[in-house]
């Protein structure tokens, strides 16, 4: 419960991704991209265990949060066990991202030592990233431009900026996540401190903020039809995943209780998941096109 499985698609879907596009660039290699799958997922469940652990700590997750039980705040585990857990799984990290460092070089390293201090700070330390409102930004650069380039990066060895162009549009979709998120707990968040960024522009500009989040996630496939000649079929998963989000963009106007967004929290995550599938399997089927 408090590794949140559901919101694992954030993680896992620019991996998907930045290998479907080493596939397309002939340089796909499974051990590298199994790993940089493992190591963005345990990144992931250690900063989902940090949130739990800090926002009790703080005062942020209280009896009046409306959402998925917090672990700690819920009293089933004690606060030192989350966070012994916490520890345990960024360890486990290390491990695999060394052989990822073996693999990618000091590049690797840099983005490894950046991802697990960036998830405990999101929450934690003296100036946590979600409570200063740039945990939006955290998300769009980690669980998109540097998820994706980095896994690129162990395959091919290589930086395209078309790396960059697709981890913009996994990048803007698992940021709505967050942005459902922080629209469902504003109140509370807002009476316990919390200035995220929705906090801090209000309910109609986070609804505007979503909405522009989706419509870059499925510009993004045709701008790399246009511009770096992927597969058309690619425009597809743009299309499939702008159908899947009808419902919660709906929910995200139209809700007028922080409870009737639970649901559409869970619909934005799964649509992260259906956009790294689909894409990620568009560019690999492009393969044998190659030379």
């Amino acid at each position: 419960m408090a590794a949140r499985p559901k919101t694992l698609a954030a993680a896992a879907a620019p991996v998907l991704i930045g290998t479907g596009l080493a596939s397309f660039r002939g340089a796909f290699r499974p051990l590298p991209a199994l790993m940089a799958l493992v190591g963005a997922l345990l990144i992931q469940i250690a900063t989902n265990l940090a949130n739990d652990y800090y926002d009790f700590v703080r005062g942020a997750d209280t009896a009046e949060r409306v959402g998925p039980v917090r672990v700690t705040q819920a009293g089933l585990l004690a606060p030192a066990a989350v966070w012994r857990a916490m520890v345990a799984v960024m360890m486990a990290a290390v491990l695999v991202g060394t052989y990822l460092v073996w693999v990618g070089g000091w590049p690797i390293l840099l983005v490894g030592v950046l991802s697990l201090v960036c998830a405990v700070a999101y929450t934690g330390g003296p100036f946590p990233l979600a409570y200063l409102g740039l945990g939006d930004l955290f998300v769009f650069v980690f669980f998109g431009l540097v998820a994706v380039a980095g896994t690129f990066w162990v395959q091919a060895r290589a930086f395209p900026l078309e790396a960059l162009l697709a981890g913009v549009g996994v990048g803007a979709l698992s940021t709505a996540i967050l942005v459902v998120n922080n629209l469902r707990d504003l109140a509370t968040d807002e009476r316990a401190g919390k200035r995220t960024l929705a906090v801090r522009i209000g309910r109609s500009a986070t609804a505007v903020q979503y909405t522009f989040l989706l419509a870059v996630g499925v510009a993004v496939p045709v701008l790399g039809i246009l511009v770096y000649g992927w597969p058309t079929v690619t425009a597809a998963a743009g299309l499939a995943t702008a159908a899947a989000y009808m419902t919660p963009l709906r929910t995200v106007w139209g809700h007028s209780d922080p409870r009737e967004l639970v649901p559409a929290l869970g619909q934005t995550a799964r649509g992260v998941a259906l956009y790294g599938i689909l894409l990620a399997a568009a560019l690999a089927w492009g393969l044998p096109r190659l030379g």
